[in-house]
């Protein structure tokens, strides 16, 4: 492994003043540990393993130094090589996380003038506009694999000439089946790039690809959240009280931007519906929406005005929402990886945030898998007013640890439930 510096400010990054004068306006403080880490040697030109979730500032780790290399491989008059190519390019699993790569892309290039063409290709929308972006090729391409693939088959852009190639949330783009996208899409870059990968997780999908398509390259791993900034809680419910328990946790702490997480499209829809009968207001966010609409809804949650938002996985996946407070298991994810993916992006570079999982006694075997696989333990706790039933929390705590009879009694001594008070945050500070 290659040992890498943590420069303490963007200046000792290495980064031009272009770039610098962004971050000062966009008021970027300090690098995140992934950016401190990371940015020199992707300077220096070498391929990237970055063990990174969502929020972590993983988008400004491989896009500032990907437009400082752009920007000084062009002549002076900013004009590149005719033809429909491309120099940099960034595959990721979701349309909605390539709009936002490629928005933040062009944020960070404003001072560039126009210099370096950015363009995002995703399917939802017509091929036909994506086609007229491409013409004369593009500096950067963010793209979807299968979207790609359709417009490289309609000779709208070759990747023959691809500088720099990103892998960002590698481990979703294979859990979401492009495995054979990408081994066709790889085999049509140059072998001499530079590769830089980012996954939250490594299973043996993304290590077997990692062998076989980086060269020598610096490792980096952080967890999802810092555990200093992200609150981790763990209620038992009676099966059928999630719904009350939710909208009692919404109302009282009266939380701004909370992202609900459920396993169905259709339960977005029931959930929102319910919620709505007890005075709370939610939008859902699911593959069953037009793209529109969920630009129209994602918008509106970034923006503070919709305070609550109940998605499902795999359309939340790439979602990249600065300072999110609140995220909240109200189904538990199938996948244990999955629940780092959705705690993580909460208490992202340095904010504080609050990640709760409701369980009810059908849900307890499932977290304790959840618990395992992530090397984590949390305690069972309880919202007080809805304690869970003796017989349910008996079972839950009888399984976690069994307990003795005393002597002569020929019965169980009983655990002491804990009971949330109504300050559930533990330092967490609630936005204003």
């Amino acid at each position: 492994m290659t040992t890498v510096t943590t420069p303490a400010t963007f200046t000792e990054l290495g980064l031009i003043t272009p770039l610098l004068a962004r971050l000062a306006e966009l008021e970027y403080q300090q690098p995140t540990p992934i950016q401190a880490q990371a940015i020199p040697s992707v300077l220096a030109g070498c391929d990237l393993i970055a063990g990174a979730n969502t929020g972590s500032g993983k988008t400004a780790t491989f896009a500032l130094p990907m437009l400082q290399q752009i920007r000084a491989d062009k002549p002076v008059s900013g004009k590149g090589s005719k033809g429909n190519f491309v120099a940099g390019l960034i595959l990721v699993p979701t349309r909605e996380l390539a709009k936002q790569v490629a928005d933040s892309i062009k944020s960070y290039a404003v001072h560039f003038n126009g210099d370096i063409k950015t363009v995002a290709v995703f399917g939802g929308v017509s091929v036909n506009t994506q086609m007229l972006a491409l013409r004369g090729g593009t500096d950067i391409l963010v793209a979807t694999p299968g979207r790609l693939l359709d417009l490289i088959s309609s000779n709208a852009i070759k990747l023959d000439k691809v500088k720099t190639l990103v892998l960002d949330e590698a481990d979703r783009m294979l859990s979401l089946g492009f495995t054979e996208e990408l081994t066709s899409l790889l085999a049509l870059t140059p072998k001499q790039k530079q590769t830089l990968l980012f996954s939250a997780t490594f299973p043996e999908q993304v290590q077997t690809l990692t062998q076989e398509l980086l060269y020598n390259p610096v490792e980096i791993q952080l967890q999802s959240a810092d555990a200093s900034t992200l609150v981790q809680r763990v209620f038992t419910v009676n099966k059928g009280e999630k719904t009350a328990v939710l909208a009692h946790l919404i109302q009282q702490h009266q939380w701004r931007q909370a992202l609900i997480f459920v396993n169905a499209k259709h339960h977005c829809e029931h959930l929102a519906e319910k919620l709505a009968k007890r005075g709370i207001t939610a939008a859902v966010f699911h593959g069953d929406k037009g793209q529109s609409e969920r630009n129209r809804v994602l918008d509106g949650f970034k923006a503070g005005d919709i305070d609550v938002l109940i998605a499902t996985d795999i359309a939340a996946r790439g979602l990249d929402i600065e300072k999110l407070p609140v995220v909240i298991n109200f189904n538990l994810p199938r996948s244990p990886s999955d629940y780092m993916h959705r705690i993580g992006r909460s208490g992202r570079a340095g904010e504080v945030g609050l990640a709760l999982s409701l369980i009810d006694h059908e849900d307890y075997h499932h977290f304790k898998v959840i618990e395992k696989k992530n090397k984590i333990r949390l305690e069972r706790e309880q919202v007080e007013g809805f304690e869970a039933d003796e017989i349910a929390a008996d079972s839950i705590l009888a399984v976690e640890k069994p307990m003795a009879a005393p002597e002569g009694t020929g019965k169980k001594k009983r655990k002491k439930k804990k009971t949330i008070n109504a300050d559930i945050w533990a330092g967490y500070s609630k936005p204003e």
